[in-house]
């Protein structure tokens, strides 16, 4: 087969998936992913459920690309947020990702309950999934050990890191935290966690009939968190 040839079948191959995947994304928010069907998108397809499979073998490796392109998109939204924010401007970076996390959330609410929501019945995430869950962390933790380094965090003392947490701060740091001290770790950790908390009580209707200002409590809670991390 010649390069053309194969190009142009790959390039095939791409188009078809993207559609199909489109089309699934679609399906979420009527049928969740517990209902998601492979023999339905390919009925929508127009195409014989058997051809389907050439691409998807299974409902969970649809599942898999879902969740994978719900967490690049995620993080891609945090590093563009990062990116348009000056590199010492440590709590202005922090704001920025965390907006960017809601409101992707909110412009996606399906795929983000699909990554962050109740989990699949029987599903059991592959490996395929980790880099692209972690992208949105790393930039965290990035953003943590850039302002440590350049001397713009100063944790209050009032609160001992527990001696308990030192080899899951050792993991962290190597993985994200590059030379952070475990106290600035572990704020950091629920900085990041409350976060994702805040943004699926919003989503998941905790905040109905309660809460009405949204946006002004959000922005109140990531200014919160950032001094609470320690930026100043």
């Amino acid at each position: 087969m010649s390069t053309a040839s194969r190009t142009a079948r790959e390039r095939v191959r791409a188009e078809l998936i993207k559609e199909i995947t489109d089309i699934a994304r679609r399906h979420l928010s009527t049928e969740g992913a517990a209902g998601l069907s492979l023999r339905a998108v390919a009925r929508e397809m127009g195409m014989v459920s058997s051809a389907i499979y050439r691409y998807f073998p299974t409902k969970d490796d649809l599942l898999t690309a879902l969740i994978v392109d719900a967490y690049n998109a995620v993080g891609e939204a945090v590093e563009e947020a990062d990116a348009g924010c000056a590199r010492d401007d440590f709590t202005g970076r922090w704001l920025e990702m965390c907006r960017a996390v809601r409101a992707w959330a909110l412009a996606h609410p399906h795929e983000y309950a699909l990554i962050h929501g109740t989990p699949v019945p029987g599903y059991q995430a592959p490996a395929d999934t980790v880099d692209p869950a972690s992208r949105d962390g790393v930039m965290f933790g990035r953003l943590i050990a850039d302002a440590h380094a350049a001397g713009a965090i100063t944790v209050p003392q009032d609160t001992p890191t527990p001696e308990e947490f030192q080899g899951d701060a050792a993991v962290l740091r190597q993985a994200i935290f590059a030379g952070v001290p475990d106290e600035v770790i572990l704020r950091g950790l629920h900085a990041w966690t409350w976060v994702y908390g805040a943004v699926s009580f919003e989503l998941f209707g905790m905040y109905n009939n309660v809460i009405t200002k949204r946006a002004a409590t959000f922005e109140h809670g990531v200014l919160s968190m950032a001094h609470y991390v320690g930026l100043s």
